[in-house]
């Protein structure tokens, strides 16, 4: 079942307005803490000035505040407005009580005797407190006025339904649940403005056609899209390049292969029309050697597409000696019918980290080049040298060589010098496949005079594998 694709938009707003809300609801929760603390500590004052204020009244003074009572209510509302769910808008009156150095009573409220009892069980508590006095909760707070000598004892109904804190809390809350509607639209908005490169990323790509493979350009482009951007005309780069190398080779495999299927048909055209038996034979073996011919080319033109398209061969440890041991032995026939002497020598344990079969093509082709362009009686000299970082093969030969001006290209496709254009013979792919195969195993060519300063000498030079038997010995 196909899954519907997330939208980073609606993602993106999810989480914001998730972070949002967690980040009020805290900040509410604490609020409303605050709001309540602070409540209970207006209480808590109130009280203690009452006490402070107690103190300093004369006795005449202390009876008639006895006799009218002390209404602490926290609000004075119209009598129109329900006060029922409001302690803080019903009379709440306080007790107190003032005693001389003495002990003595000097003024007293009335309800307060019945209180005395179990008021004098608190007497060591200190500062405001609460009390359970008849079942009922009180706040109550106890002074002692070292100048007059007097103490005071002030009580007071706990405010147990009060809606200060309540008030807060939706005062702070009703801005929260207006403004979240708004900020969410805000957010949604504000995502979609910011997303709009990537609408045009989008639309860029969404309307190129296969042939248009330019790159892609987008104003004004932030640096959080960027990397994208680049990341995709790089991708556009490589595809372009690959369609060219793919154009090339198409290109390059239907011209090569134009004129020896062209000599084929003419040799096979020759043996059909032919009465003589010698020479019907003649006309196919022309016809075997131009199909061997064409054989080695697709192998050649395969495997420099292989080379070109960076194919990821299994790399091992080669013994390049070895492998040119290999090689003259595959070329010894084409050696012999040319007369042509081949010597090898140098390091027989040098190795390095290549491809076997891609280091096997790359010295048979020099070879091949070698004893095919080669004078015949000639000569081919393979040496194998190693230094602390390089293994290096060099083949060379003492044929006619190459001016100075078609050395520069030999490495170039399809490119032959005027001697083998001369002698028919070759594709020019000999030596571009070389240097391809030295590009992939990270060695480096050069090509100068052979044997004598006469021919050609082309020399690979790669990189030394570690030798694993000094590796050993440090560890040991």
């Amino acid at each position: 079942m196909r899954t519907r694709p997330t939208s980073i938009r609606r993602r993106l707003m999810g989480l914001i307005l998730v972070s949002v809300g967690a980040v009020w609801a805290v900040m509410f929760a604490w609020s409303v803490n605050n709001a309540a603390r602070e409540v209970d500590e207006w209480d808590d004052a109130r009280l203690i000035q009452l006490a402070h204020l107690l103190v300093q009244l004369d006795g005449p003074d202390l009876a008639r505040l006895a006799a009218a009572g002390l209404d602490v209510r926290n609000e004075y509302t119209r009598a129109s407005r329900a006060v029922h769910d409001d302690s803080d808008a019903q009379p709440r009156d306080a007790l107190f009580e003032v005693r001389n150095a003495a002990g003595e009573v000097i003024a007293a409220s009335p309800d307060i005797a019945a209180l005395r009892e179990p008021i004098a069980r608190d007497e060591t508590a200190e500062g405001v407190h609460r009390l359970t006095l008849h079942g009922e909760s009180w706040l109550a707070y106890a002074l002692a006025d070292s100048a007059t000598g007097r103490r005071v004892r002030v009580l007071e109904p706990a405010n147990l339904r009060s809606d200060l804190t309540s008030g807060v809390s939706s005062r702070i809350a009703r801005p929260i649940v207006f403004a979240l509607p708004v900020l969410a639209l805000l957010v949604w908005f504000s995502i979609g403005h910011g997303f709009r490169p990537l609408s045009a990323i989008s639309k860029a790509v969404r309307t190129r056609d296969a042939r248009n493979l330019e790159p892609i350009h987008v104003d004004p482009s932030p640096a959080e899209v960027r990397p994208l951007v680049d990341a995709i005309n790089q991708l556009l780069a490589r595809v372009q390049q690959s369609i060219q190398r793919e154009r090339a080779f198409t290109a390059d495999a239907a011209h090569e292969l134009k004129t020896p299927l062209a000599a084929i048909k003419v040799q096979a055209q020759v043996a059909l029309a032919a009465h003589d038996g010698a020479q019907q034979q003649q006309a196919m073996q022309r016809v075997v050697q131009g199909v061997d011919r064409s054989a080695h080319l697709a192998e050649q033109l395969l495997l420099l597409a292989r080379l070109d398209e960076r194919e990821t061969l299994a790399h091992s440890r080669v013994r390049l000696h070895e492998v040119a041991s290999e090689a003259i032995a595959f070329r010894a026939p084409h050696a012999e019918q040319k007369s042509m002497a081949v010597a090898l020598t140098g390091e027989r344990d040098a190795e390095v980290h290549a491809d076997r079969a891609l280091a096997r093509t790359l010295i048979d082709n020099l070879l091949d080049n070698a004893i095919k362009y080669g004078d015949v009686g000639g000569r081919v000299h393979i040496s194998v040298l190693a230094d602390a970082q390089t293994v290096s093969v060099t083949v060379s030969d003492n044929g006619p060589g190459v001016n100075d001006e078609e050395r520069a290209r030999l490495t170039d496709r399809f490119f032959r010098g005027a001697s083998a254009s001369a002698s028919g013979n070759g594709s020019g792919l000999g030596l571009s496949i070389v240097s391809r195969i030295a590009a992939h195993s990270n060695a480096r060519i050069h090509i100068g005079s052979g044997i004598g300063r006469r021919g050609l000498a082309v020399q690979i030079a790669f990189p030394r594998a570690p030798d694993l038997r000094a590796k050993a010995a440090e560890k040991s």
